[in-house]
Parts: C-alpha cells; sequence; structure tokens
C-alpha cells in the first residue's frame, strides 16, 4: 500500500510540475549568409537587416560572406542547404540561387532546398565598356566584335546576367573572343585591361561613372542614374529578366521563425537610410512577399529556359 501511494504521489507531482520552457527564437547568434564579397549592394542592405535583427531581438545577427570564386554563389547556400532549418543561418541570394542552381549538378541545391522569405532588391545591373572602347551601344559592340577580339568579363557562366549578355550578343549576331569569370568586376577591371565589357552592378563602378560606357542594363526598367542606357529588355523583349535579391531558409523552417525574420527586414527595407541608398545607386529597394516572390522564380525559370534555348541553337 505504501508503494502504491508513493507511486501515486510521484505521478501527481510529475504531472503537476511546469514542463520546461522551449527557448523562444532567438536566443543565439544569427548569421545571414551572403555568397559575395562585401561592398555590393546586396551586402549593403542584408548589413541593414542584421543590425535592425539585433536591435529588434538582443542577440548578435552577422553577415558571413562566402564568395564563389567566380563560378557562382553555391558555396554560401550549400552551408545554408545545409545548415539546421531553425532560423538561425539565412540566406541572403541573388535570383540565381533557386533558378540556376538547381540545374548545374549540385546534390544540395537539387530539388531546391529553399523556401523564400521575400525579395527586397532589384539591381541596377549593366553592361560596360571602358570609355576609350570604339563603340558607344550594344550595336557598335556587334560590329566591332565582328572583326575584332573582345574579352567579357562576368560573375560566372552558369549565372543570368553572363547568360543574358551572351543571348544578346547571339541575338546580334556575334560573340565575344574570350570570357572569364571574377569575383569582383569593378573600375580597375577595365582600366588594367583585363576585360574589354563587363556585365556587373552600378555600385561597383558608380565610382568611375564619368570613365565608362554603359552600353545596355539589365533588367524591367532604366536605372535612373543612367536614363540614357536602354535596358536589354528594349533591345530583345525575349531577353526580359531582372536580377534580385531576397531572404531565403531551408523549406523545414517553423513559420513563427520566418515571421520574425520578415518582420525585420520589411521594416529594413521602409526605413530611411535603405531608401536612401536607393536613391544614390539607381536601385530598386522594396519588400515583397514570400508568395510573390515564389511566383518571380517561376516566372524567371521559363524566362530562363527559353535563354538557354537560344544559347544551345
Amino acid at each position: 500500500m505504501l508503494k502504491k501511494t508513493l507511486a501515486a504521489t510521484m505521478l501527481t507531482t510529475m504531472a503537476l510540475a511546469p514542463v520546461a520552457a522551449q527557448a523562444e527564437y532567438p536566443e543565439k547568434p544569427v548569421e545571414f549568409v551572403n555568397p559575395w564579397p562585401p561592398g555590393d549592394l546586396e551586402d549593403v542592405l542584408t548589413r541593414m537587416i542584421a543590425e535592425d535583427f539585433q536591435n529588434e531581438y538582443g542577440v548578435p545577427a552577422a553577415v558571413v560572406n562566402k564568395p564563389g570564386g567566380g563560378g557562382g554563389p553555391f558555396p554560401g547556400a550549400v552551408e545554408v542547404a545545409g545548415a539546421k532549418p531553425d532560423g538561425y543561418t539565412v540566406g541572403s541570394f541573388i535570383v540565381a540561387v533557386p533558378v540556376v542552381g538547381p540545374q548545374i549538378g549540385i546534390p544540395e541545391l537539387n530539388p531546391n532546398p529553399f523556401e523564400p522569405l521575400g525579395a527586397f532588391l532589384t539591381y541596377p545591373f549593366v553592361i560596360v565598356a571602358g570609355k576609350d572602347a570604339p563603340y558607344d551601344d550594344v550595336d557598335g559592340l556587334a560590329e566591332y566584335a565582328k572583326e575584332n577580339d573582345v574579352a567579357l568579363g562576368h560573375f560566372g557562366a552558369p549565372l543570368i546576367p553572363t547568360k543574358v549578355t551572351m543571348a544578346l550578343a547571339n541575338e546580334k549576331g556575334f560573340s565575344f573572343g574570350s570570357d572569364a569569370a571574377f569575383d569582383m568586376l569593378d573600375c580597375n577591371s577595365l582600366a588594367s585591361g583585363d576585360v574589354d565589357v563587363m556585365n556587373t552592378t552600378l555600385q561597383l563602378v558608380l565610382p568611375c561613372i564619368d570613365d565608362i560606357k554603359v552600353l545596355a542594363s539589365i533588367g524591367g526598367e532604366r536605372i535612373s542614374l543612367t536614363p540614357d542606357a536602354p535596358t536589354v529588355s528594349e533591345i530583345s523583349p525575349t531577353l526580359d529578366i531582372a536580377l534580385w535579391n531576397g531572404l531565403f531558409v531551408h523549406k523545414d523552417t517553423p513559420a513563427d521563425v520566418r515571421e520574425k525574420i520578415i518582420a525585420v527586414a520589411e521594416k529594413t527595407m521602409k526605413s530611411e537610410r535603405a531608401q536612401k541608398l536607393a536613391e544614390e545607386t539607381g536601385a530598386l529597394v522594396y519588400w515583397q512577399s514570400a508568395d510573390d516572390t515564389q511566383a518571380l522564380i517561376e516566372k524567371n525559370i521559363e524566362t530562363l529556359g527559353n535563354i538557354d534555348s537560344m544559347l544551345s541553337q
């Protein structure tokens, strides 16, 4: 009888004991993985998000740069794909990660392990040449390249700006004499003679904007800082695709965790300092919902499929 009484007492005590509360996110440092070197627009804006996240939740938050060696942003993406889906490792990725990543033979990215939290940046991406180049626009480049070797610099052969540039050359009836991938394409890249033409973000060449020629921009609308340069889609409507960046997490990341990250990121993009950056650089800075971003990804996959078909002919 005594044993039964003791057992019953223990069970009652256990039932009444408070259950250990599950730690509320976030309780430890959060990393935002940017697969490019520091300094470009996605890096600056992601650092704003990290700063606001730290202020909002009181835990350390930092941007970790994981460049891909000129072959694309995939090392950083692979790291996010392999991390625990708990919201402590967040990807700040360009469109190429969900659109191109699953197609190029990287097991960690196929099938696509990510879902977007939202998009926040459309790059002012440009095709540029040096000021002394013997051509002023894409048609002039085409005529020159038919008789001369032109070296193209890009951020990686699988990436969308590179494919768009190659497809534009294809439509104009020429090909580049050579091309190479770089981690950084800025004023020094042209000044050093490493490349004759390059596709890069306007942010990286703003310091020498008076010493270069912007032949075209890649996106749906002209860039405010270079209004005379046509978009690639104006030149060739079949190449209508924009370069954007967003936040991504693993598909298994809990909804409440996502909501906390989204709340900070959306507030950051609406902030005065983020909008000032947009005015200064010609970038589009905004917050686009997860659903709308997913729809954009599906549209981009279709457009890129058409571009790949053009390049394979």
